[in-house]
């Protein structure tokens, strides 16, 4: 786990190393500088496999030099297939498979790989320069790309100096509460997708991006439940047995839910020593697990570390997000996911996570919202538009207007957008045209349960999820390995019939009973919190002044596009007791610092 810069634009050394320094925190270990030919290479090193300086970055095999965020975590069969090859290696470590794997395979390499990365490989022969992203976009790659001149570099705020905003991907912040891949805030910088590779032909001065995997369209398999239960549990126990490679300690997050319960129950039982085990609690018990998972630890028998979060330190670590997202990111789980993370460095480098197991295995409670919905969906779209609120006050109580306008869509995949995306909209005008990117995931299955799961893995699970867990590990130089994010299970849970996963509103179904030959279903069958805080009574009380003096007008007349009235009116509301508007205030507030923190 690391931090990767590359470029051609001729900048000095030391002005390399200053970007560097800007996102130290990613590998605090060593800095590596080299300058190939046109092309200079940047690594900030994590050392996690084979410690010893031999491994440090930028590596050199024969013309090629990399810089590499990651883990391989099938580096060990790899290596092993190009030792039969012929070829030799130096160091223990994935970087050089990778590296030489390159030589050997080229493109092809990407579809041997099991885990996640981004990295850069130049070509001093060839005069190109090759670079790619994991299939989720757990790495993150951010680029610039023009007249010629490239940048590419782990994350944003090397990037940023002395370029425009991007004023439509505020918008687009406004509605998601992130920025969605491809883009940035920042004019001519962007994300490679995940699953995809870029080749930059530097004689040419060409950029060319191809996509090596994606999700594709899929037809449940022919599978008994017994069988499809046995094969998952396997493939979760090679999963985490896979990301148990390690040269610094390592531990296991535990929340109160079913995925952290798993991956920690499989990792304890796997590991040849006593599993470190780490949670955050709240002082409100409406949002608190602590307890549930303080339960999981001593039937485990893990050595379990608990911190309990409290407003005051929530206000402490807000400067920390803007400084280590360094772009708007409003997620406000990603403050005790900070928290986390500084508590768990203290103890161990490595640690797993249950993230990617709701997207697979249908999770979240907007599940239940579509199984209620889809019945409203039966009835013709002629008739549905006319009738359908008679309908949805028995079906579903009193529904907000935007449900109601979601409704009158012909096909229920037209409700993603307002599920995914937001119901209050704070724009002046709404223009959801880059939502064409993520499109196709509506239409790859014949059940609208799975054309939501795509929707959600393509488009939040890597630009929320991915985003907070990445940033906030690395801002306390932790790597997070999340099992459930192994293809070949996001592969498989694909395949299998929506009733495996979800049934009868019983959500994860097939998890459920795996994890009971670890945890009594009567101690994990509980109504799960998620990984949230208090913010809405925060923002009305410990934290209202500082609201208050941030969503000022001279900063709400300065966000683009945004209806300032209508915000107003929403903060007032919400200050008052009358409505919850806790997402979209949070939204502005992380607006706000974020434009103090570039100077915008």
């Amino acid at each position: 786990m690391c931090g990767i810069y590359s470029t051609n634009i001729p900048y000095s050394k030391a002005e390399v190393n200053a970007k560097l320094a800007s996102i130290a925190y990613r590998g605090p270990d060593y800095t590596g500088v080299s300058k190939v030919d046109s092309v200079t290479l940047g690594h900030l090193r994590l050392s996690i496999l084979d410690l010893d300086p031999r491994s440090h970055q930028p590596m050199i095999s024969e013309s090629c030099h990399i810089v590499f965020n990651g883990e391989v975590y099938n580096y060990i069969a790899l290596k092993e297939e190009l030792t039969l090859l012929g070829y030799h290696f130096k160091t223990q470590s994935d970087t050089e498979v990778l590296l030489i794997g390159y030589r050997e395979w080229g493109a092809d390499l990407l579809s041997k790989l099991n885990g996640m990365f981004a990295f850069s490989i130049y070509d001093e022969h060839t005069g190109k320069l090759f670079a790619a992203r994991d299939r989720f976009g757990q790495k993150p790659f951010y680029y610039y790309w023009k007249d010629g001149f490239f940048e590419i570099c782990s994350q944003l705020r090397p990037l940023v100096e002395n370029r425009k905003l991007n004023e439509a991907a505020i918008s687009m912040y406004l509605d998601c509460r992130y920025i969605p891949t491809p883009h940035s805030i920042i004019q001519d910088v962007y994300k490679l997708p995940p699953g995809n590779y870029m080749e930059i032909d530097l004689k040419k001065n060409k950029l060319q991006i191809n996509t090596y995997w994606d999700l594709r369209n899929i037809k449940p398999q022919a599978i008994s439940y017994s069988k499809a239960l046995k094969k998952l549990h396997w493939l979760l126990k090679d999963a985490v047995k896979i990301r148990l490679q390690s040269d610094v300690p390592l531990g296991s997050f535990l929340s109160g839910g079913i995925d952290s319960a798993l991956i920690s129950s499989i990792a304890n039982e796997v590991s040849t020593t006593q599993l470190n085990t780490f949670c955050i609690g709240f002082d409100k018990p409406e949002y608190d697990e602590s307890k549930i998972a303080d339960s999981y630890a001593r039937i485990m028998g893990s050595n379990h570390t608990e911190t309990i979060c409290r407003p005051e330190q929530i206000k402490e670590l807000i400067p920390r997000l803007v400084e280590v997202y360094d772009e708007p990111f409003a997620d406000s789980s990603a403050l005790p996911s900070l928290l986390l993370n500084s508590v768990v460095k203290k103890h161990v480098t490595v640690a797993l996570s249950g993230d990617g197991g709701d997207e697979s295995f249908l999770g979240y409670n907007h599940f239940d919202l579509l199984t209620k919905m889809k019945i409203l969906f039966q009835i013709p779209y002629v008739i549905r538009k006319v009738v359908a609120d008679t309908f949805l006050i028995r079906v579903l109580g009193k529904p907000s207007e935007s449900i109601k306008n979601a409704l009158k869509t012909k096909d229920i995949s037209g409700i993603f957008d307002y599920v995914y995306i937001g119901f209050k909209t704070l724009l002046k005008k709404r223009d959801t045209g880059w939502l064409q990117f993520y499109e196709k995931y509506k239409h790859l299955s014949n059940h609208f349960m799975q054309r939501a799961a795509d929707f959600h893995i393509k488009l939040w699970l890597e630009n929320d999820s991915n985003v907070k867990v990445d940033r906030a590990s690395m801002a306390y130089s932790v790597e997070v390995r999340s099992p459930f994010m192994d293809h070949r299970i996001v592969e498989f849970a694909r395949s299998l019939p929506v009733s495996y996963r979800y049934s009868n509103k019983r959500k994860k179904r097939i998890l459920r009973d795996i994890l009971k030959e670890y945890i009594p279903e009567a101690v994990f069958d509980q109504p799960k919190s998620g990984f949230s805080i208090p913010l809405a009574e925060w923002i009305r009380t410990d934290l209202k002044k500082e609201f208050q003096e941030e969503l000022n007008d001279s900063f709400l007349n300065n966000v683009p596009n945004l209806d300032t009235a209508k915000f107003k009116k929403q903060f007032k509301d919400h200050l008052e007791g009358k409505a919850n508007n806790a997402t979209n205030i949070w939204k502005l507030y992380v607006l706000a610092k974020w434009y103090k923190e570039f100077n915008f």
